[in-house]
């Protein structure tokens, strides 16, 4: 990274711009505070082009015929890789335990899981752990996708590589049972478990891209609208409340919240955790008690 008496200054101006471009393209919000991160991310990329300010970058990004290959490089400048298995594992456990059993209980199709925003793949690994422990993984139907807005770290989530930070939430046992040990010493999920998911690149704010994913009857979208506007977070919801189906489950962050942006989706205890229900279809309260109970 660039020193900061080595890259060239963020003026109000080309901050405003940045800080605004940025939040229209991806919901990211680097307000006064995150201004000197803003530059920190942006400076290896700026001189990486051979500009000489961060306002050129900003027209390069608007104007250029090769912006969205700069904007997929921006969104892997952006994005935060710092995930681990089982975090917020009662969230696994609400989903086999409860959600998992009630979808089959009550309906012959597939399962279709989303991980929305799923870094280097560790929270997609999770969800079929967590499936196969109950024996609903195999032979039922499962469809796990993951998306990320990182190309970069979507190919790490393909590659499944994991070294010993990755472990630090995982019950005891379990990476034995999932996981081959490399010759270098880091672990890869086992072919069964890989097989079950099925990787792309969304950008969250595009509904094109969105849509065709958010029709799951699971959605993992967890710890990312840390980063968003109020805004933003309501646009994207509101996005996967058009395609998901009636009772459907939408787990948040532990910090994460909608309770004030008057979407539409229930807040619920299940088991040990929080999940949101989608509650804007008519009999929904039904489907979702027998989930619940």
């Amino acid at each position: 990274m660039l020193q900061h008496h080595d890259r060239p200054p963020l003026t109000d101006a080309a901050y405003t711009l940045l800080r605004d471009l940025i939040l229209q393209r991806t919901g990211m919000v680097f307000d006064q505070g995150k201004r000197d991160l803003l530059a920190d991310k942006l400076s290896e990329l700026v001189a990486s082009l051979g500009l000489t300010s961060f306002l050129d970058y900003y027209y390069l990004l608007r104007y250029d015929d090769a912006a969205e290959e700069h904007w997929a490089r921006l969104m892997d400048r952006l994005s935060v890789p710092e995930t681990y298995f089982w975090r917020q594992a009662e969230q696994f456990e609400a989903l086999a335990d409860i959600v998992a059993p009630a979808h089959f209980a009550r309906k012959q199709g597939a399962l279709r899981i989303w991980s929305a925003a799923c870094c280097t793949g560790e929270e997609a690994i999770s969800i079929a752990m967590a499936l196969d422990r109950v024996g609903l993984l195999e032979g039922r139907g499962v469809q796990i996708r993951a998306s990320d807005g990182s190309e970069a770290m979507v190919d790490r989530a393909r590659a499944a590589t994991y070294g010993e930070r990755s472990f630090r939430q995982m019950p005891v046992g379990w990476r034995e049972r999932y996981f081959d040990q490399a010759p270098d010493g880091r672990w890869r999920p086992l072919e069964r478990i890989r097989d079950h998911i099925q990787y792309s690149v969304a950008n969250l704010v595009r509904p094109e891209e969105v849509l065709p994913l958010a029709a799951a009857d699971v959605i993992f979208c967890r710890n990312v609208f840390i980063y968003f506007s109020d805004d933003a977070i309501r646009s994207v919801v509101e996005t996967f409340a058009r395609a998901m189906p009636r009772g459907a489950h939408l787990f948040l962050g532990a910090s994460e919240s909608l309770t004030r942006l008057g979407v539409d989706f229930d807040l619920q205890e299940m088991g040990k955790g929080f999940v949101y229900v989608r509650s804007a279809n008519a009999g929904l309260a039904t489907a979702t008690n027998r989930v619940t109970t």
